[in-house]
């Protein structure tokens, strides 16, 4: 996959506006993670604008690349990149959380086709998309031409469940499964290091069997060079470990595990909206 200067500035341009859509819903519904969601915002848009293949007049087509969202809390994000893609109206995401909506605090298949599973209770996704990728195996074999994506949060590392996926996809050694940590080091009650420890992360992976990569998860050289390489392994799962800044993009949100699951004020959005807006140096370095 190669990726020029023109396509970098293009992701760069939907990254900011998912990021500013994400702040819209935040503020509207008045609940929600924002910390998740912005800090995830290039991960997204990498995949949904350059490596995921789909095709938003048929949804529902069957050899399309699945994205499991383990981490169902920072479904803002992906309700915003779906928005941005033309999956849905973007006026849709101001009835986030909102009584009769389709869009959930966290994703529910049932009412939101577009999600590929339902998600809240976290350490589950990792252990679905093995079974979706077995599954693929299964009926597919040799001849499967899909990925199935699972994006992960690193507090959920925590789960027992989440280890049972783990070793069970070094045993079987889908090569067309990719998880993809969200390594922001945050969880609703403080830092993942000081609330239980994770490292060394890498090499816990590694001894599963799988193949490992760690990446600048806001860097979309990385995250296409990751990507590209991940597709090339095919005698095992392979994880990258994508470090996040938690609340990327607005300086007020950034690194504060607070954020983690509140969302901005009224007057916390509009300042939030406005530092997108003006393209700050911050992203324009990043």
């Amino acid at each position: 996959m190669i990726l020029t200067e023109e396509k970098k500035k293009y992701l760069e341009d939907k990254a900011r506006e998912i990021r500013r859509s994400v702040i819209e819903m935040l503020v509207e519904a008045k609940s929600g993670h924002t910390a998740g969601p912005l800090g995830m915002a290039d991960i997204f848009t990498a995949l949904y604008f350059g490596i995921l293949k789909h095709d938003v007049k048929k949804p529902e087509w069957a050899d399309r690349d699945r994205l499991i969202l383990s981490n169902g809390h920072i479904c803002p994000v992906l309700y915003a990149t779906l928005a941005e893609a033309g999956y849905l109206e973007k006026k849709e995401l101001l009835t986030l959380r909102k009584y009769g909506s389709r869009l959930q605090g966290h994703p529910h298949r049932e009412f939101f086709p577009l999600a590929e599973t339902s998600s809240g209770p976290l350490g589950e996704g990792l252990a679905q998309a093995v079974g979706m990728a077995l599954a693929d195996r299964i009926d597919n074999g040799k001849n499967s031409q899909k990925f199935f994506y699972c994006l992960m949060s690193d507090g959920e590392l925590e789960e027992g469940s989440t280890w049972e996926a783990v070793m069970l996809a070094g045993k079987e050694k889908p090569h067309n499964l990719i998880a993809i940590i969200d390594r922001n080091n945050i969880q609703i009650d403080g830092h993942t290091e000081e609330v239980m420890p994770l490292e060394p992360l890498a090499d816990k992976w590694r001894a599963f069997n799988w193949h490992v990569l760690e990446i600048d998860g806001h860097n979309f050289e990385e995250i296409y060079a990751a990507i590209g390489q991940a597709k090339s392994v095919f005698n095992r799962p392979t994880v990258i470990i994508a470090h996040t800044t938690p609340g990327k993009g607005v300086l007020e949100f950034e690194g504060k595990y607070e954020w983690h699951g509140k969302p901005p004020t009224r007057e916390e959005g509009e300042k939030a909206l406005k530092e997108l807006r003006t393209l700050n140096g911050r992203l324009k370095e990043d």
